[in-house]
């Protein structure tokens, strides 16, 4: 139970999320980190098992790093993404999924990116997406206020206020919003 955001602006990506961890009706901790960053251009929101989530996120930080230093460039955020959804895809084919829903959102030489990833391997470009028992709420602050052309700051002000309306109705979200925010790279640089 959480809730999760992820908005594509045309200077870079923002994710937000609540830091409640709940264990069925218990609120076991109110400082929950959901948002991992993977490196300087690519972070990982999760909803879900933590346990399976930090795995998937510590496979792909890793593969990411070899895989890069093997061809001598860096992998693009749909090339990351398809490394979760591969792996998320083979948990559930081997009858051991990994109940964990991601959001996938960085910067590369194409630009800005936010994917969404489900426990079944699927993975879907997205300007926004949310995920978590406070998605619902979450998706109406974004479909209302989302609109072509965001910048880096009005992204940030609308993720936050997609998270901060989830926590007002889903119990499973809630003790404050973290937010990480990745901008477009400059050339050369």
């Amino acid at each position: 139970m959480t809730t999760i955001v992820g908005v594509r602006a045309v200077d870079g990506v923002v994710l937000a999320s609540d830091r409640r961890a709940s264990k069925g009706f218990f609120i076991s901790s109110k400082t929950t980190q959901k948002i991992l960053k993977v490196d300087e251009t690519l972070a990982v929101a999760i909803a879900g098992l933590l346990s399976d989530a930090e795995y998937l996120v510590n496979v792909v930080r890793a593969e990411r790093n070899l895989i890069s230093m093997r061809r001598g460039f860096p992998m693009t955020v749909a090339e990351s993404a398809k490394l979760i959804s591969n792996l998320a895809y083979s948990g559930i084919k081997n009858y051991i999924p990994y109940y964990a829903e991601l959001i996938v959102a960085g910067v590369d030489d194409e630009g800005a990116h936010v994917l969404s990833s489900d426990m079944s391997g699927s993975i879907i470009s997205e300007e926004y997406t949310s995920s978590g028992s406070g998605s619902p709420i979450a998706y109406g602050v974004l479909e209302s206020l989302y609109h072509e052309g965001l910048t880096l700051d009005e992204a940030r002000m609308i993720a936050v206020r997609a998270v901060e309306a989830a926590m007002q109705r889903d119990p499973g979200s809630g003790n404050g919003v973290d937010v990480h925010t990745i901008p477009v790279l400059k050339a050369g640089g």
